[in-house]
């Protein structure tokens, strides 16, 4: 079995972006681009890795400390596959290129595992510094240093050059615009529907009070800690209309909306609180619409 780690680094986020995957220090593979994201390095660290390794018959086992990355290669990227590349909220998915170089490059025999970065795992760091090395490279001017890559690979990796160079918008881009709070608290609700929020369970917790809890539409009463472990991209495309934007207090806002998707309505409510100077959900629940 082959056993590597793939990293991506953005120097400002878009800025000078590498990424890397390190077997071992004479198998380890760098680049990167003068402009991109950091989302961009980690899924091209993965892309060239498994194009560096398509001649061997070996078992890969790939450590990332992106979800966005994992989720995406082994959860999400059939669905938007039969959405003709688009997310569960219906917008185009981003690094598109090279999520269909990654589909097309995925085998069987491929696993991935999660790691905690920055966290003294031997490969992830390796692989951490080499990407890092590489954006800071492109910073200054450099190419990279491409490593010396797997013996036997085809040297040409067409797909490799592939990237969404455009500035990724951030997923809270909306906020920049907010000019009240009942604007942001629109904003950060928009958020809790975008694929990339909902595969990044840190992201959500950060959404989240601590004593948030929800009614679903089925009757079940979710916890914090429910929806942390089971969250995902939505089945179908939602739509959110706001009906109301009410604050009951200084610190709390409900929002009342209405989610519409392939499978009809739902009406919503969203209670939201500021705690130091933080937006987070507190409550939610969901309707069928009559």
């Amino acid at each position: 079995m082959i056993i590597a780690a793939a990293d991506g680094s953005a120097l400002g986020n878009p800025g000078p972006a590498g990424w890397a995957w390190y077997v071992d220090d004479s198998c380890w593979a760098s680049g990167g681009w003068p402009h991109g994201t950091n989302n961009m390095g980690e899924l091209m660290a993965v892309l060239d890795l498994l194009q560096q390794t398509a001649h061997l018959d070996d078992d890969l086992l790939v450590y990332c400390d992106s979800t966005y990355v994992i989720n995406a290669v082994t959860k999400w990227m059939a669905g938007w596959k039969r959405k003709g590349w688009k997310t569960g909220a219906g917008q185009p998915v981003k690094n598109v290129e090279l999520m269909k170089a990654l589909d097309a490059a995925m085998r069987p025999n491929v696993k991935f595992e999660w790691v905690k970065g920055h966290s003294g795992h031997v490969l992830n760091e390796a692989a951490d510094v080499r990407a890092n090395a590489a954006a800071a490279a492109y910073q200054a001017g450099r190419v990279a240093d491409p490593g010396p890559g797997f013996v036997g690979s085809s040297t040409a990796h067409p797909a490799a050059a592939v990237g969404q160079v455009e500035e990724e918008p951030d997923l809270f881009s909306d906020l920049e615009v907010a000019t009240t709070d009942e604007e942001q608290v629109v904003a950060l609700e928009r958020s809790l529907l975008a694929d990339e929020v909902r595969g990044d369970p840190a992201t959500v917790a950060a959404l989240l009070h601590p004593q948030w809890q929800e009614i679903g539409a089925s009757g079940r009463l979710w916890t914090r800690e429910d929806t942390l472990a089971e969250i995902g991209p939505l089945a179908e495309p939602v739509t959110l209309d706001v009906i109301s934007a009410s604050r009951v207090a200084p610190d709390l806002i409900l929002l009342v909306w209405r989610a519409s998707s392939d499978e009809g309505t739902r009406l919503r409510s969203s209670l939201w609180q500021r705690t130091g100077g933080q937006w987070q959900q507190r409550f939610h629940q969901g309707t069928a619409e009559a």
